[in-house]
C-alpha cells in the first residue's frame, strides 16, 4: 500500500490527526522508570522489578486503562527469559485482532513469508523461537492445544509488530519502547528523501485536537496486488498510550505519495540499505538511492580524501576501500570506548588525531606499500559523528574541571577554553549538516537539533565567568551592557523567525527567504569569531569556514572534494575587544537557536517540547536585556 495526499499541503503542516496505537510496550530497561500505559516518567522510579511482575503506572486512570489488557493478553505467562517489548506488543495486538487469510493483522502487512523464508537466517530463527514461546503462552491462556494454528497466529502477530512498530522516543531522544499504529500511519512507505516526518505525544490523557486527515490509501491494493478489504482495517484502537502525528517537511502536491524515513537518513547509502534489509527485508529504490552517480549528499557522506594517491594503481580501489573500513573502525572504537568507559580526555585526543592525521601507517598488511594518506572528508558521516562526540567531550571536560575547584584561576581558564572548543565543534556540525541540507531538505530534523545545540553552546560561552581569565588574548573584561546594546539593534530577523514559530506555520517561499537571510547573516558574523573559537585546535584551524563550504571544492581532483589537513592556518579578522567578541557570540547564539527552533516547529509543531524550550530561552534572553 501507499498513502497519497488528498490535497495540496504546505511545509510544516499536520497531515494526520493525533493517532493512538493499536498496541505498544515499554522496553524492558524502562519498565521501572516509566508508566507502562502513557510512557511518561514516574515521579518516583521503582526499584528494579523482575519480569513478569505487575507493570507500573503513573496514575489510577492509566492502571485502569492498561492493566486489564496486560492480564488478558497472555504476557504474564511468558517466561522471564523470553520477555521483550516486541513479544508483549504482539500478544496485546492479538488480544483485540485476529490474522486474516492474507496474513494481515488489523489491516497491517505482516511480511510473514519474507521474514521467515530464510531458514538459517538470524532474524528467521529469532522469530521462530519467539513465536514458539508466544504460542505456548497463548495456548495456556486460552486453554487450547499448542498446535500449528496457534503457532501461525503468534508468528503473524510477531511479524506484524516487527514490520510496523516504530520506536518511541522521549523529549531527550531516548528510546522508551515501541508502538504499532493503524494503516493510516503504517501504510506510509519509506523514502531516504521523505516529505514527511512524525512526532510523539507523551501524556496521560489525549488532547481534544480537531480531526484532520489529509492522506488516503492509493490504490486500494496491498502488496503483491492482493485486494485489501475495509474489514481488515482496525476497528478498535486502544485510545491511550504514546500518540503520534504525521507532519509535512516539504510542500506536497495533491495526489503525491507521502513518505517518511524508516532509518537515519544522515547515513551513507550502503548503511541505509543494510539497515532496511536487515530489519524489513526490502531494498530501497527511492530517487535518492537510485541516483547514478550518487547524489552530492551521499557522495559527501561516504567520501574519503586521499593525498599522494595514485588512482591508476592496480591496488587503488582496494587501498581506498580498506582505508574506509579502517577509518570507520577507528571512529567506532573510540566512540564505543567513550560511551562505555566515560573518559572524555582520551576520547577527544583520539578523535582529533584521526581527523587531523587520518591513515598513513595502518595499511601494513598490504604487500604493495603506498605513500598515500587517507582521511575522513569533513562531511563524511563519521566526521559528523566525531564533531557531535567532540562537542560533548569538551563540554564534559569543562564541567569536570569546574566541579573540582571553580575558584582556581587555571581551572577557570582551561574550562573556558574547552567550552570555546565545544562551541566551535557544535557550530561546525550545524554548518556542515546545513550545507548538506541545502541539497537534501529531508535532513531538516537533524539540522534543527544541531542549530539548537550550536546556539546553546554559544550562549553558554558568552555567559562564561572565564572571560576575566583571557588576559593572554589581550582582551579586557567585557562590558556586558555594551554587548547587549549591540545585540538589541540586530534582532529583526529573530523577531521574524519567532513570529513564524508563534503563528505555527510558514509557507515554502517565506521559509526559503528566511533561510537565505539567516545564512547570510550567520556567515558574516561567524567570520568575526571563528578565529577566536578555533585558535587552540589543529583540526578546526584546517576548517576555513564552518558555514560556507566552498573551500572544500577542487577543480583538479576527481574526488571533487579535498581539504588541507595540515598547516592550513586560516584566522579571520575578528573583533578587537572582549565587548565585541561577547556581542558577536550572543548574536550568533541567539540566531542559531531561533533558526533551529523554526526548523523544529516545521518538523514537530509550534507546541513541541523542542520548540517551547527554544522559545523559553529566547524569552529569558529578552528579559535579561530588559532587566539590564
Amino acid at each position: 500500500m501507499e498513502m497519497r495526499s488528498s490535497e495540496e499541503i504546505e511545509i510544516g503542516r499536520d497531515i494526520t490527526p493525533t493517532l493512538t496505537p493499536l498496541t505498544f510496550s515499554l522496553h524492558d530497561s524502562n519498565l521501572n522508570t516509566h508508566c507502562s500505559a502513557c510512557f511518561s516518567p514516574l515521579s518516583s522510579p521503582s526499584p528494579s522489578i523482575p519480569i513478569p511482575n505487575p507493570l507500573i503506572y503513573c496514575s489510577p486512570p492509566c492502571s485502569a486503562a492498561l492493566s486489564p489488557l496486560h492480564h488478558a493478553s497472555a504476557e504474564t505467562l511468558l517466561p522471564s527469559s523470553a520477555h521483550s517489548s516486541h513479544l508483549r506488543a504482539a500478544l496485546r495486538l492479538l488480544r483485540s485482532h485476529r490474522p486474516s487469510p492474507s496474513f494481515r493483522l488489523a489491516g497491517l502487512l505482516s511480511n510473514r513469508r519474507i521474514l521467515t523464508s530464510h531458514h538459517h537466517d538470524h532474524v528467521s530463527e529469532r522469530i521462530r523461537l519467539d513465536a514458539t514461546v508466544m504460542a505456548e503462552a497463548i495456548a495456556e491462556q486460552r486453554a487450547v492445544p499448542h498446535d500449528d494454528a496457534v503457532l501461525e497466529e503468534a508468528t503473524i502477530a510477531l511479524c506484524a509488530v516487527l514490520t510496523n512498530a516504530v520506536e518511541v522516543h522521549d523529549n531527550e531522544g531516548r528510546a522508551l519502547g515501541i508502538a504499532v499504529f493503524d494503516p493510516t500511519f503504517s501504510w506510509i512507505n519509506h523514502s531516504c528523501s521523505p516529505n514527511a516526518c512524525y512526532r510523539f505525544i507523551l501524556s496521560s490523557f489525549p488532547s481534544n485536537e480537531p480531526e484532520l486527515l489529509r492522506i488516503a490509501p492509493h490504490p486500494q491494493m496491498g502488496s503483491g496486488g492482493v485486494c485489501v478489504s475495509s474489514d481488515e482495517f482496525a476497528k478498535e484502537m486502544l485510545g491511550y498510550g504514546p500518540r503520534l502525528v504525521v507532519r509535512s517537511i516539504k510542500k506536497i502536491k495533491k495526489g503525491e505519495e507521502v513518505t517518511v524515513a524508516y532509518t537515519d537518513i544522515l547515513q551513507t547509502k550502503a548503511t541505509r540499505q543494510w539497515e532496511l534489509w536487515s530489519k524489513y527485508r526490502f531494498v530501497c529504490c527511492c530517487k535518492r538511492c537510485s541516483d547514478l552517480p550518487l547524489s552530492y549528499v551521499d557522495h559527501a557522506l561516504q567520501e574519503i580524501s586521499a593525498f599522494s594517491y595514485d588512482s591508476t594503481s592496480s591496488y587503488s580501489m582496494f587501498l581506498k576501500d580498506m582505508a574506509d573500513r579502517r577509518l570507520t573502525e577507528c571512529i567506532d572504537d573510540v566512540i564505543s570506548e567513550y560511551l562505555s568507559v566515560g573518559d572524555p580526555e582520551s576520547c577527544r585526543d583520539k578523535l582529533e588525531k584521526i581527523l587531523t592525521q587520518g591513515l598513513n601507517e595502518q595499511l601494513e598488511d598490504i604487500k604493495e606499500k603506498s605513500d598515500s594518506k587517507f582521511m575522513l572528508h569533513p562531511l563524511n558521516h563519521h566526521s559528523l559523528t566525531a564533531y557531535t562526540t567532540l562537542a560533548s567531550a569538551y563540554k564534559v571536560c569543562a564541567s569536570d574541571l569546574l566541579s573540582v575547584d571553580s575558584d582556581i584561576d587555571i581551572n577557570q581558564l582551561k574550562a573556558f577554553d574547552m567550552s570555546r572548543t565545544s562551541a566551535a565543534y557544535s557550530l561546525l556540525l550545524a554548518g556542515a549538516t546545513h550545507h548538506l541540507f541545502n541539497s537534501e531538505s529531508s535532513l531538516i530534523a537533524s539540522v534543527a537539533n544541531f542549530w539548537i545545540g550550536a546556539g546553546e553552546s554559544l550562549l553558554f560561552l558568552s555567559r562564561s565567568s572565564g572571560w576575566s581569565m583571557r588576559v593572554n588574548l589581550g582582551l579586557m573584561v567585557p562590558n556586558l551592557a555594551s554587548a547587549i546594546k549591540f545585540k538589541l539593534s540586530k534582532c529583526s530577523l529573530i523577531d521574524r523567525i519567532r513570529t513564524c514559530i508563534s503563528n505555527g506555520q510558514i509557507n515554502s517561499s517565506d521559509f526559503e527567504n528566511v533561510s537565505s537571510e539567516f545564512i547570510y547573516y550567520v556567515s558574516n558574523i561567524t567570520q568575526k569569531v571563528w578565529g577566536f573559537l578555533i585558535s587552540d585546535s589543529q583540526f578546526l584551524i584546517s576548517c576555513k569556514d564552518p558555514i560556507n563550504f566552498s573551500w572544500l571544492l577542487s577543480t583538479k581532483s576527481s574526488s571533487t572534494m579535498t581539504h588541507e589537513p595540515e598547516n592550513s592556518i586560516y584566522i579571520c579578522e575578528g573583533p578587537t575587544s572582549a565587548d565585541d567578541v561577547v556581542a558577536c557570540l550572543l548574536q550568533l547564539g541567539l540566531h542559531c537557536l531561533a533558526y533551529g527552533g523554526l526548523l523544529g516547529s516545521i518538523c514537530y509543531g509550534p507546541h513541541s517540547h523542542e520548540v517551547c524550550h527554544v522559545q523559553n530561552v529566547l524569552d529569558r534572553e529578552k528579559n535579561f536585556i530588559i532587566f539590564s
